[in-house]
């Protein structure tokens, strides 16, 4: 396959949705201007530094608002633009572009697929997620792990519900890199080990011997599970990063803004950030560069 046809089936997968065939039924493809090309015009206007304003910057995103569709074998929700699912003021965080809360069926999956030039982050909720990709790798993900892929200059995976009796709830995480063209590359590891409770523990960052996995951008995820009421504060790493929490389970006030489980609420023009995590609450902080 030469480039432009990998490019062509990429476009297709990669923003029409990895959710083909269903998905790519329904959606409208004959166009004169490629997928890739209409999302680049619009990716960069929505929540990035407003460079005029030093002060904090918010956005809130409600669970009940996002994006949703349930194709049988697929129950998905959407923060960001994906699919079927477009809201021109929701095409990203920074370069935080994809965040899919989905549920899979017993003993389905997503076909085989490719990508390319993009930080792939799988997040196991419940259940048992198996992959397949082009490189080689036969793993089963599940709760307690992390996944990460560099798409780079191309690869093809599945990932199919392992078990026939129960679901897979998992995150789909996409982050724009800071390198293009890199070598396709996979890493996955048990977060167990390093879990804290009651405190926020790093699970991804830009170093390959830190703690956590690692990814081509300037991004560090930190998970955070709670039996009591806690408050703490996040420092950001960098004046030009962002951080979009995700509230997983329970409730919790950061900044003042009062959350719910699913809830999404991101931040910048700020160096830190207050959090008070209530009793029972599971909490997915990501800083990410703000700048696409």
């Amino acid at each position: 396959m030469n480039r432009k046809e990998f490019i062509n089936k990429s476009l297709i997968a990669g923003v029409v949705g990895v959710t083909a065939p269903a998905i790519l039924l329904a959606s409208d493809t004959k166009t004169n201007k490629s997928d890739y090309d209409k999302l680049m015009d619009r990716v960069g206007f929505n929540h990035i530094p407003n460079k005029e304003d030093s002060t904090m910057n918010t956005v809130l995103h409600k669970a009940s608002s996002r994006g949703h569709a349930n194709h049988g074998w697929l129950d998905t929700h959407h923060t960001f633009s994906f699919a079927n699912y477009h809201n021109p003021e929701r095409m990203h965080f920074g370069v935080l572009r994809v965040l899919n809360d989905d549920i899979v069926a017993e003993g389905k999956g997503f076909g085989t697929h490719p990508h390319d030039n993009m930080e792939i982050i799988s997040i196991p909720m419940s259940g048992d997620l198996e992959h397949k990709d082009s490189m080689g790798n036969i793993a089963v993900i599940k709760e307690g792990d992390v996944q990460v892929m560099s798409a780079g200059t191309g690869i093809y995976h599945s990932e199919y519900n392992k078990n026939s009796n129960k679901p897979v709830k998992f995150l789909q995480i996409w982050v724009f890199p800071n390198k293009k063209q890199v070598e396709p590359r996979y890493d996955q590891i048990s977060i167990r080990d390093i879990e804290k409770e009651n405190h926020f523990y790093q699970i991804l960052s830009p170093n390959e011997h830190d703690q956590g996995v690692w990814v081509h951008q300037d991004a560090w995820f930190n998970m955070g599970r709670f039996n009591q009421q806690t408050k703490s504060n996040y420092k950001m790493h960098s004046t030009n990063n962002g951080v979009y929490a995700f509230i997983l389970e329970g409730n919790a006030v950061i900044q003042g803004q009062e959350l719910n489980a699913r809830d999404g609420f991101g931040l910048w023009n700020t160096d830190s950030i207050s959090i008070v995590a209530e009793k029972d609450s599971q909490i997915l902080l990501m800083e990410v560069p703000m700048g696409v």
